[in-house]
């Protein structure tokens, strides 16, 4: 399904590939685990024809960042630890992931969301852990704005550079589309061991 979103980027307008962008890389950092590292290079394929046009691609999918993370971050800072603890083993959470958050937010504070802006993974998810512990909102935003950007840039950039090798020697498509199974591999392995190691660690349901 990535796949077919993604390539569907080389067939539209410039104007409809850019709504693509915003939307998919919005619904990454709200929590739905879609790789900015397929994403990015086919929009630097497709709409990356100078430096401004990787500059503003970076800053598109870095502001779709912004808007995407809201309901995480306001879902973590609206209910936070309560609802975790009362709620978290319908959804595979509990206290002890929250201890975890608290930790790293609290040892590193708000270059946690610099840093982890810039990690696969992490920076779907950075989001709701950050409401949890109340950051600062306009930090926030302001954190996940620059970290965002850099790592856009260099996917945009990557997918460029192949592109303009794209179609004159076969050797750059295979290698992009290994990297992108290998990325959708280690994406459904990470996920697969979320599952596999907090349902067995879950809280039992309590009975009334």
């Amino acid at each position: 399904m990535i796949t077919k979103l993604t390539a569907m980027l080389l067939g539209l307008s410039a104007g409809a590939a850019y709504t693509v962008v915003f939307l998919l890389m919005a619904l990454q950092s709200a929590c739905i685990p879609i790789p900015s590292e397929v994403i990015m290079p086919f929009a630097g394929y497709r709409l990356g024809h100078s430096w401004l046009d990787l500059c503003v691609l970076a800053t598109v999918a870095s502001l779709a960042s912004n808007l995407g993370s809201m309901p995480a971050y306001w879902l973590g800072a609206r209910g936070g630890r309560p609802m975790i603890e009362h709620y978290g083993r319908y959804i595979l959470l509990n206290r002890h992931d929250i201890d975890l958050a608290d930790k790293f937010f609290s040892r590193f504070g708000s270059i946690a969301v610099l840093v982890g802006r810039m990690l696969p993974i992490v920076r779907t998810f950075i989001a709701f852990p950050a409401g949890i512990a109340k950051m600062n909102q306009v930090r926030f935003h302001v954190y996940t704005f620059i970290g965002s950007w850099p790592w856009c840039f260099v996917l945009a950039y990557i997918g460029m550079k192949l592109g303009a090798h794209w179609d004159s020697d076969p050797r750059f498509k295979a290698v992009f589309h290994r990297f992108q199974f290998g990325v959708e591999i280690l994406l459904v392995l990470a996920v697969v061991y979320f599952l596999w190691t907090h349902w067995k660690n879950r809280a039992p349901v309590a009975v009334d």
